[in-house]
């Protein structure tokens, strides 16, 4: 009897389990994202804190007190303050109002409310925080004030907002008349310092270009990370032993594609072959190189810089 009360009561058990189950998954599926978009905040607002210290660092402490500039938004509300005598902070909040209008269109609303935030703390911090007068020395003014100020622009693009809004405003003109978004800021920086030469002379105006140059190199190493990644493509008939070095040799993940040859030294030649790819830092490309010479010193090699990566096994070694 108890038997067959059992078996009538295990398909009730059976769909009571798998309900359970059933609302665990939708609570994960639920939560998970939830705490990843937490985390990511988070972090995102870890790096504009500390972007933010930076770049006040930077300006109160070394390019302020010794009249020099920087590039970009910041250096015009700089130069743009010793010409009117209005602070630099109410400049920097008004002159980077239609770069976070511009950034609103181009990048999204969040992008643009991160940066918005992002732009008066910086402004805040400039009146109300005191930092101290590092140096007075012209060269260590200009070396350190700029790469303080580069650490923060670059902290903050970490934390997917924007200090200097000439960025988005060269993105914005290199979308109208086709120019390379390098040219545009070199050309908008050159007349700022142009500027600056005839206001604040030639000799501050040197040095200012040197401040904004460290400023560029530290965001770029700042967003880069310190280790430069460099696609490289591997066109060898011994496809198969290149593969097999890369990865017990150096550790690194391969793709393989099929591709066909066209023209080589021995004339036109249509025959399949194996292309190999892979992602190696910049100083693992001397130990690649090493092992592509040992199989086959006339392997075709094609590199060229890798911005950024994610994934894959550049920037976790998994095998060992």
């Amino acid at each position: 009897m108890v038997l067959a009360n059992r078996l009538k009561l295990r398909p009730f058990f059976d769909i009571t389990n798998r309900l359970s189950r059933a609302k665990d998954f939708r609570i994960f599926r639920i939560t998970r994202p939830l705490v990843l978009i937490i985390r990511r905040n988070l972090k995102n607002s870890a790096f504009m804190v500390l972007g933010i210290a930076s770049a006040g660092l930077g300006l109160k402490g070394f390019l302020l007190p010794n009249g020099f500039i920087d590039g970009g938004v910041i250096g015009l509300s700089i130069l743009a303050s010793r010409i009117t005598g209005v602070s630099t902070s109410i400049l920097f909040l008004i002159f980077n109002i239609p770069f976070i209008a511009l950034g609103f269109h181009q990048m999204g609303r969040w992008f643009a409310l991160r940066t918005a935030l992002a732009v008066v703390a910086l402004a805040v911090t400039l009146v109300v925080v005191h930092f101290p007068v590092v140096t007075t020395d012209k060269l260590l003014t200009a070396v350190f004030g700029g790469f303080f100020i580069g650490g923060g622009i670059g902290l903050t693009i970490r934390g997917s907002a924007m200090l200097d809004g000439t960025d988005v405003l060269a993105l914005f003109i290199s979308r109208k008349i086709s120019w390379p978004i390098g040219d545009i800021i070199l050309v908008v920086n050159t007349l700022i310092f142009l500027v600056a030469a005839v206001v604040l002379g030639i000799e501050t105006a040197l040095y200012s270009i040197l401040a904004f140059l460290a400023a560029s190199k530290t965001v770029d190493f700042i967003i880069q990370g310190i280790e430069e990644y460099t696609g490289v493509t591997i066109i060898t008939e011994k496809s198969d032993q290149v593969r097999h070095a890369i990865i017990h040799s150096l550790k690194r993940g391969v793709t393989l594609y099929k591709g066909q040859r066209g023209f080589g030294s021995k004339g036109e030649n249509r025959d399949d072959i194996d292309i190999v790819f892979t992602v190696v830092t910049r100083l693992e490309i001397a130990k690649l190189k090493v092992e592509l010479e040992r199989i086959d010193e006339t392997a075709f090699i094609v590199m060229h810089p890798v911005s950024d990566i994610q994934g894959g096994m550049v920037k976790r070694r998994a095998l060992h």
